[in-house]
């Protein structure tokens, strides 16, 4: 076992050299922020049942959280990283017990021991992909002290196998288990073809992102079987409102993305306000209660000279963006740009109050004219601060223009 330390030093290394590294991996993956699988659920209840535990987890962590793909005892579906237990073994790459975090003066004060929660036990496995990059933690929880033999680590750590096993098997999945759309990987393979395709042959090509509006507040409210309904609900009626042609899969919760060959901006536009339309005909009935559902829809077309999908999804991301900040269940064409945010899975740090104040954060995108952002709560941030981004080594001034709650998107300055 490792001393608790910091959680970027281990050993007298630095481990945020290796950051950029171990986020390239995560974010190969495509795991991150996807749906419930009943798979990995299957294997947190076996964690539970194996060792008598209230709670046991499969996480990821990027930059700023844990972020759980299946849990079981706790409501919360992600952690703010820095008070968690994960980012230890994440750090340091080995297995971590706590039999009494009561009793141990590096995690005594952690919210989590000293919280309603009244975390005490903790053992945590690393999740590793082939490169040797640690991408999230498998673990089980106690609100009660306890031993764990060398058997009982032997057998979780035989459990974090079995889940890296399921999340090899997933990579090669064409099918998202829930909507029955193509799976994120799945789409982005096949939209490269396309994408390739199109540009050999000078033909039109344009991509849809689609997000369903208040989805939070859908799970929240009525449950995540509701918010289950409401998904397969909306992909069935996307798919319906889509030519035979057309490509979609699901890209995360609630996000959406659909291809349209041999389709210029003019028609993708009456193609996305045919699928919006079809959205915001969705009505879920449970019970008594009807739920109805809208989209925000980005709509942007491929570049003849670059052919580059990558590019082609992050224009109708910013445009989706812009449909959400002007006000939800619209359209928005992208209509350029003097530079390009492209997709991106990088640890940065906010950096305000005279150097004082720094908040750790996700850069999802990134451009030399801004940066779109996920952070913890976007409330904590000020208006304008300074990005540190270390694997680049820079430091840029930002202004925020626009906020979710866990996100914000900034023009650098």
């Amino acid at each position: 076992m490792q001393d608790l330390q910091p959680d970027h030093r281990f050993n007298g290394v630095d481990t945020r050299l290796n950051e950029d590294l171990r986020l390239s991996a995560l974010d190969e993956l495509d795991l991150l922020d996807t749906p419930r699988e009943e798979a990995f659920d299957r294997i947190a209840r076996l964690i539970r049942y194996t060792f008598k535990v209230p709670v046991a987890l499969i996480s990821l962590m990027d930059a700023h959280r844990q972020w759980h793909k299946a849990c079981i005892g706790l409501e919360a579906g992600e952690a703010e990283r820095k008070d968690t237990f994960c980012r230890y073994p994440v750090a340091s790459g080995e297995p971590l017990v706590i039999p009494d975090a009561r009793l141990d003066p590096r995690v005594a004060d952690n919210p989590h021991v000293t919280g309603p929660s009244g975390i005490r036990f903790y053992a945590g496995i690393p999740l590793k992909v082939g490169s040797g990059e640690v991408v999230g933690t498998l673990c089980a929880i106690d609100f009660a002290p306890r031993e764990f033999s060398e058997e009982d680590l032997a057998a979780l750590q035989d459990l974090a196998a079995i889940t890296m096993r399921e999340i090899e098997l997933r990579q090669v999945a064409g099918t998202d288990a829930l909507t029955d759309l193509l799976s994120r990987r799945a789409f982005k393979e096949r939209a490269l073809s396309a994408a390739k395709l199109a540009t050999r042959h000078k033909q039109a090509l344009s991509c849809l992102a689609i997000d369903i509006d208040h989805f939070k507040q859908i799970n929240d409210t009525h449950g995540h079987a509701a918010g289950d309904a409401v998904l397969k609900a909306v992909a069935t009626a996307s798919s319906r409102a889509l030519r035979t042609t057309d490509l979609i899969g699901r890209l995360g919760g609630e996000e959406f993305a659909a291809l349209l060959p041999s389709t210029d901006r003019r028609g993708a536009l009456e193609a996305a306000e045919k699928l919006r339309r079809a959205v915001q005909g969705v009505r879920v009935e449970l019970g008594n209660v009807a739920i109805r559902a809208t989209a925000s829809v980005g709509v942007a077309s491929l570049d003849p000279f670059s052919g580059d999908f990558d590019l082609l999804l992050a224009h109708a991301d910013e445009a989706m963006y812009g449909a959400k900040r002007a006000g939800r269940n619209r359209t928005v064409v992208w209509q350029g740009a003097q530079t390009e945010r492209r997709r991106v899975l990088k640890a940065g740090r906010i950096v305000f109050n005279n150097r004082h104040s720094t908040i750790d954060c996700t850069i999802r995108m990134l451009g030399e004219d801004g940066a779109g952002i996920d952070v913890w709560n976007s409330h904590d941030v000020p208006d304008r601060f300074t990005l540190t981004i270390g694997s680049q080594g820079s430091d840029r001034e930002c202004k925020v223009t626009s906020r979710a709650d866990k996100h914000i998107e900034v023009d650098f300055v």
